[in-house]
């Protein structure tokens, strides 16, 4: 016992100062990507061809990129010789509205609260059913991180439960496969009313590598209402913090 007391005088204070302080991201960390218009050709189109799950297009004379599908690759930065796309270490990635992950020749509408009502409602206390709906357990384990003392969810009244029936809604990853799809809905019927739903990383959000096949739902909207998106592939554990937190109006600078 006294060999595990002192360990952890030893180990000191281990849970990050977010969102009173930056975080520390690592050095290899690819955040809101960035499109330069200004260098953007057109009849050039190589980073459109690279981009595995089709998150670049162009519409209007402009590039533009759903981060609610890219895989943040880091393909198409590498593909394009005139650096019109390059990646930020920005971390503030969610989103209230499916389309407004869209990026194109304007900002998207990021980080936006949930309603009054809702905030009042959950602001203090928030519980989580976790449904891995196909998953590849990439973004399982960056939720499941949040629980432990480097990042202490808890000290912020958020916290993962066993039951629906317990829950305030559901945090979804993985692609819903069709093996899956009954589980979702009998999971958020069994939900009490109000309840959130956040989908947490690109296959939750649009079916990510998997959109399109027949296994699967291309996400959690196709079968259930979406309240939180936030995009990743995975979304590092400080960036689903910072969208459930964003989400609950506890942070609410840009």
């Amino acid at each position: 016992m006294l060999d595990i007391i002192s360990a952890r005088i030893k180990q000191g204070h281990r849970t990050i100062g977010y969102p009173g302080k930056p975080p520390v991201l690592p050095e290899r960390f690819r955040g809101l990507p960035v499109i330069n218009q200004a260098c953007v050709e057109a009849s050039c189109g190589d980073c459109v061809s690279v981009c595995p799950v089709g998150a670049l297009a162009f519409r209007e004379g402009a590039l533009t990129l759903d981060i609610g599908r890219c895989l943040f690759c880091g393909e198409c930065a590498t593909a394009c010789p005139k650096k019109a796309i390059t990646f930020s270490k920005d971390h503030k990635l969610a989103a209230r509205d499916r389309q407004a992950l869209v990026m194109g020749a304007g900002e998207p509408v990021l980080r936006a609260a949930l309603d009054e009502k809702m905030r009042k409602l959950f602001g203090r206390s928030l519980k989580l059913r976790q449904v891995s709906a196909g998953g590849c357990n990439a973004c399982e384990a960056d939720c499941n991180v949040l629980t432990t003392v480097v990042f202490d969810l808890g000290r912020f009244g958020i916290q993962f439960v066993a039951a629906p029936r317990h829950a305030d809604g559901i945090l979804i990853t993985g692609p819903v496969t069709k093996n899956m799809e009954l589980a979702l809905k009998k999971t958020y019927d069994a939900v009490p009313d109000p309840k959130l739903v956040i989908a947490v990383g690109a296959c939750a959000i649009s079916g990510g590598p998997y959109v399109d096949q027949p296994e699967t739902c291309n996400g959690a909207s196709s079968v259930v209402p979406v309240d939180v998106y936030i995009p990743g592939c995975p979304p590092h554990p400080v960036t689903i913090l910072d969208g459930l937190l964003r989400a609950l109006g506890k942070i609410k600078d840009r």
